[in-house]
């Protein structure tokens, strides 16, 4: 994956994507300040994002989420819908 783009944390360029071993996606995102980010689409549904700005989620796939804020204090929830 090649070309720029913008988001709410400023433009970017994609530095990397790809599959991994296990049949993962990635894709990596480089700021230009020192700031980098990257996501992950794993082949069971679950995803997960590590933001510029130092904050990650990470969705299960069975509809359980994580969110872990720059200053680390982590949110989770937890959907009806999900599976029993």
């Amino acid at each position: 994956m090649s070309g720029k783009g913008s988001s709410s944390y400023g433009d970017y360029s994609y530095s990397g994507s790809g599959t991994n071993d296990s049949g993962n996606h990635y894709c990596s995102r480089d700021y230009g300040n020192g700031s980098n980010s990257y996501h992950y689409s794993n082949t069971d549904g679950s995803y997960y994002y590590s933001n510029p700005n130092g904050s990650t989620y990470y969705n299960s796939g069975d509809g359980r989420s994580t969110y872990t804020s720059p200053s680390g204090q982590s949110y989770s929830s937890t959907s009806s819908s999900g599976k029993k």
